[in-house]
């Protein structure tokens, strides 16, 4: 990791992968620049942690859309193994409480769904997601829970327009190694200053101001890649105010998605990369994740409003709902073969405050108002600014390619 340099011609404010993508794109043109990371790690909202099973991740996880997902490629670039097992999500491990007519059932509502989100995504004005569901669908709580995990929110509060949006290849492979492991290679490359929280970009002088808790650094530009929550919130202020700026980051809330890692005893009894649902007529489930690369653990999936609450309860919270919703499944005894390992809990993160954003209906266009340069100093970068990959790392990435290049034209109109 680098040292605080007095003076850059970009400063990159966070080294998650927006920020650290940044860096790549001025590096590739040999412009000097620096990555504050307020964080004793890099990777954001990217987070792999050792287990005596193997490396874990508690944030992002899979490589989305991976057929053009351009973390794949820097995965290959530095080594690292793809593994490409389709994900099990809307299956059921030995169909407990969940017969094979009830999942096709399941997703051809899912499907239908869909097809109205797509449909209603042109017609003019916009309004919440949920409208689409049937009345009193059967599925309906678990297409909730399911939101929660995509969206970090139930459907109420998410816009159609939004939700659209999103390009999703339906292509999702993961790694072995950890999304945060990625993270940390990728970002060896990169003049990253860690412990370096900011509190203040003054813009109303030149060069640029940057006030952080490792000391002050000047630069001619600056890539802010800070979670919307942070800077709805204006625990990063800006000088002059950008009223404009927190207005959009305020209408792009981030949602919750919080992971739980437990271990499981006697493993053999269960497939590898098999699937549960813990309730299929509640918001209030987890989604486990059983024997993930063929490990014996098991990842637990929790999202939006329940989220919060277990959040509220702590690490073991999580673990204790979890342990209950699997011995209704499986029995008295699956309680003596669990293990709690870790719990995310992002939205206690005060880096992050949630893990990420969805559009409040009628503030689709927030993306774009977040992501518009100001005075051609000020470049805006980070999932929550992606037109069509929000809520994803290789969004993040694109942005702060994006970012980084409106910055270096920038720069040379300047000169």
């Amino acid at each position: 990791m680098a040292t605080l340099p007095q003076e850059v011609e970009v400063a990159v404010i966070g080294a998650g992968a927006a920020g650290l993508a940044a860096a790549h794109r001025l590096a590739e043109e040999r412009v000097s620049c620096v990555v504050l990371e307020a964080r004793e790690r890099v990777g954001g909202r990217a987070w792999t942690i050792p287990t005596a099973a193997g490396p874990q991740d508690l944030g992002c996880g899979w490589l989305h859309s991976a057929d053009g997902n351009a973390f794949v490629g820097e995965a290959e670039r530095l080594g690292f193994t793809i593994d490409k097992t389709p994900p099990p999500w809307g299956t059921q491990v030995f169909d407990l409480g969940f017969s094979k007519a009830e999942q096709a059932d399941y997703q051809a509502g899912f499907a239908a769904f869909w097809k109205k989100l797509d449909e209603a995504a042109a017609e003019p004005g916009d309004r919440p997601a949920a409208t689409l569901l049937p009345e009193d669908g059967r599925w309906n709580a678990l297409m909730n829970a399911v939101s929660a995990a995509i969206n970090g929110i139930a459907l109420d509060r998410v816009s159609i327009k939004d939700f659209a949006a999103y390009d999703d290849s339906r292509i999702n492979w993961r790694l072995p190694a950890g999304y945060g492991a990625l993270m940390a290679a990728y970002a060896a490359e990169c003049p990253v200053v860690l412990g370096a929280a900011v509190s203040l970009i003054d813009h109303g002088m030149a060069p640029i101001r940057v006030v952080t808790t490792a000391g002050p650094v000047f630069a001619r530009a600056i890539v802010v890649t800070l979670p919307t929550n942070v800077l709805a919130a204006e625990a990063v202020r800006f000088t002059p105010a950008l009223p404009d700026k927190v207005e959009a980051a305020a209408q792009l809330p981030l949602g919750l998605a919080d992971k739980l890692v437990m271990t499981l005893a006697g493993e053999q009894d269960f497939p590898p990369d098999c699937h549960l649902f813990g309730r299929l007529d509640s918001v209030e489930t987890g989604s486990y994740h059983i024997r993930p690369f063929g490990r014996p653990l098991i990842e637990g999936y929790f999202g939006g409003d329940f989220a919060a609450a277990l959040e509220d309860e702590g690490p073991q919270g999580f673990f204790a709902f979890a342990a209950d919703q699997l011995v209704g499944h499986l029995g008295g005894e699956m309680r003596k073969r669990l293990g709690f390992v870790a719990a995310s809990g992002w939205r206690a993160d005060p880096f992050a405050r949630g893990s990420y954003s969805y559009a409040m209906v009628g503030h689709a266009d927030a993306r774009a108002a977040l992501a518009a340069p100001v005075e051609e100093r000020l470049f805006f970068a980070g999932e929550a600014t992606s037109p069509d990959h929000f809520s994803t790392a290789h969004g993040a990435y694109a942005s702060g390619h994006r970012a980084a290049g409106e910055a270096l034209a920038a720069l040379r109109r300047r000169r």
